[in-house]
């Protein structure tokens, strides 16, 4: 009843903020007006960042593969850079909207919407299995014992979302999803302390416990294994690039910053915080694996069912529950409230041309965005019940792999366009696209029977070069008049 009656204030409250944030046009959903600050733009972006699946699978990584998971950790940072310093100036000249329409400038309006295409799929993906996993722990602990499926969890989740996005869209992100991020982070520093207590410590203690043990380990050199520190390195670098510096729905929030130089200053700062953050969330995984043993219950298979598990099963206290709910829900809501306003700017602005003069679509711009958020959310709901239907044993790993294919080819886009003065042939542009992870997919599968060789993260490299590769067979030497 406890967290019930929390979970009810908290969304009470993001509706204050939302009225707060006041009604506005397209230009309030799509841009925030370009007035808000960076401080709080950085701020939100961690909580949108970290969504539920970190917060459940981080610390069940540990179970496999130890703090290994920093290694790329350590390669976003300076991925974070290389948005800042050389994505960000290019999206700040064009003025953008979308971020896509640099491909409209650069190649022409095919490559913009391929662009587009890439981006909804990748983001209705990767996003509904984050909220996939987040619905079945609420399920599991809030809604089961009142018998409500999942499917109405689901429902009722982007229900409560649209609510508090349909009025201003991305003005009212901003601060929602700040508000939010400091109650992720709280639930996390909470929970660390009521399990080091678990444990017998307080949270100095435990943290200096946890840097002992072998759980501990954060390099791996084996060549052969996924996790080798050069491809984790490589691998968060580009990662960051793909899904922060070509994903509307994180630079959506970076272009609402007044100028340039704010919007740099947000990136850095926002960049600098993930390592300690996620130090802290496989430090919880660490003390996690010691309380199991200490409490003679045997460890889950799946790194997901760590943190869960325990909590369902250790009979922990009211707080560690509350904050757990509060948690998951803070972390699900900034990812997916993000979401559904970056796909609908999307749709709307490279698919239906919304901004574009003699659009049909753009006689009336506010009713047509009001239809595509709402498709948008229903469209999210089906994905989330597709999830659930098939399942997923890690879903931050799947995540990452849908990234590999479905990013792939939005990165060897943009890095032709801004490396090169060649023009495409844009009829072969969306056949390239496609082509790109199916041959990542056949060639990963023969070397893992050839070679016993398994592609990791790096395979979103792999299919960047085969796109830039094609792309650089297909075009002409022609420069293009709008080529900067």
């Amino acid at each position: 009843m406890t967290v019930a009656i929390v979970l009810i204030l908290y969304f009470a409250v993001l509706m204050a903020v939302s009225r707060f944030a006041g009604r506005g046009g397209n230009d309030a959903f799509f841009r925030g007006n370009r007035r808000s600050p960076w401080p709080v733009v950085a701020l939100g972006m961690i909580g949108a960042s970290l969504s539920g699946v970190t917060f459940v699978s981080v610390p069940g990584m540990v179970l496999h593969g130890d703090m290994t998971y920093l290694q790329m950790v350590m390669g976003f940072f300076f991925g974070y850079l290389i948005v800042a310093f050389v994505l960000v100036p290019l999206y700040y000249r064009y003025n953008l909207t979308s971020i896509y329409g640099y491909l409209a400038d650069r190649f022409g309006p095919v490559s913009r919407k391929t662009g587009a295409w890439f981006f909804i799929l990748s983001k209705l993906t990767g996003a509904a299995a984050r909220l996939y996993l987040v619905c079945l722990l609420l399920e599991m602990f809030l809604f089961a014992d009142l018998g409500v499926p999942y499917w109405a969890v689901a429902v009722g989740t982007l229900a409560l979302i649209w609510l508090y996005t349909r009025r201003s869209g991305v003005r009212t992100l901003v601060w929602t999803d700040a508000l939010q991020t400091v109650c992720l982070l709280a639930a996390l520093v909470l929970i660390l302390i009521e399990v080091s207590n678990m444990a017998g410590s307080d949270l100095g203690g435990a943290l200096r416990a946890v840097w002992d043990d072998p759980h501990s380990r954060v390099f791996e050199w084996d060549w052969h294994s996924p996790r080798h520190f050069l491809k984790q390195f490589l691998s968060g670098i580009f990662i960051v690039v793909v899904m922060t510096g070509l994903d509307q729905d994180m630079m959506q929030k970076n272009l609402t910053c007044r100028n340039l130089r704010d919007a740099r200053k947000n990136l850095c700062s926002y960049g600098a915080m993930f390592l300690p953050v996620n130090f802290l969330f496989l430090a919880l995984g660490v003390i996690l694996i010691f309380l199991y043993a200490q409490r003679g219950m045997p460890l889950p298979e799946a790194g997901d069912s760590l943190l869960p598990g325990f909590i369902g099963s250790a009979g922990v206290g009211e707080v560690v529950l509350v904050c757990f709910a509060m948690g998951i829900v803070a972390s699900a809501f900034s990812s997916a409230d993000s979401a559904t306003t970056s796909l609908t700017t999307s749709f709307c602005v490279d698919i239906l041309g919304i901004e574009r003069p003699g659009s049909r679509y753009a006689a009336r711009p506010e009713r047509t965005r009001k239809l595509v958020h709402l498709g948008m959310t229903l469209l999210f709901v089906a994905f989330i019940l597709g999830f659930r239907a098939i399942g997923s044993t890690s879903v931050i790993d799947a995540i990452y792999v849908i990234a590999g294919y479905t990013y792939g080819p939005l990165l060897g886009l943009f890095a032709f366009g801004m490396t090169t003065r060649r023009r495409v042939r844009e009829r072969w542009v969306p056949l390239i696209a496609v082509a790109s992870p199916l041959l990542c997919y056949a060639l990963d599968s023969l070397t893992l029977a050839r070679f016993g060789y398994k592609f990791g993260y790096e395979l979103l490299l792999l299919n960047a070069l085969l796109t830039y590769l094609a792309l650089l067979l297909t075009s002409t030497r022609k420069a293009s008049k709008l080529n900067p």
